[in-house]
């Protein structure tokens, strides 16, 4: 039984990299949700974020943020706020990883896509972000050092 115990440390010792930027991707969705949230005026802000790129964002997107987005911003700016910090938190914990990391790459591209900017434009940091959800959810990054291992005996579908 010790072997095992051995070939599992082994096997996962290596992972701590995964581990170190999934920690880091989270802190850095807590400190930005939960200024957003504490914001009262975040829903004036996100308003006036859409109408300011508009002209730039993609065309698909540009119907959308008119009839969607800005005449609802209260209700936009609650669920950006909040699915930054849930997203924030679940990295940290390590709980339900992958499908935080795959609903976070799902909030970074809508942001990127209504600034418009390209792929390598050298001011879009919404695509760097992009990348890391898109690996985080790639390499389950909850299999090791998270509350996803934790649970993946009551919970199979964490893993």
């Amino acid at each position: 039984m010790s072997s095992l115990n051995e070939f599992t440390k082994k096997k996962t010792a290596h992972l701590w990299p995964v581990t170190l930027l999934r920690v880091y991707t989270g802190v850095f969705f807590v400190k930005y949700g939960f200024g957003k949230v504490t914001n009262p005026n975040f829903a004036d802000g996100l308003s006036g974020f859409v109408t300011g790129n508009l002209e730039k964002s993609f065309g698909f997107m540009r119907p959308f943020l008119e009839s969607v987005v800005l005449p609802n911003s209260g209700i936009f700016a609650f669920l950006v706020a909040w699915g930054e910090l849930a997203l924030g938190v679940a990295l940290v914990l390590g709980l339900a990883t992958r499908y935080a990391a795959i609903a976070g790459a799902f909030l970074v591209a809508m942001f990127w896509f209504t600034k418009g900017q390209g792929l390598l434009d050298t001011q879009n940091h919404d695509v760097l972000w992009f990348m890391i959800l898109v690996v985080l959810a790639s390499v389950h990054a909850g299999r090791v050092h998270s509350l996803d291992a934790k649970l993946k005996h009551r919970f199979g579908f964490l893993s």
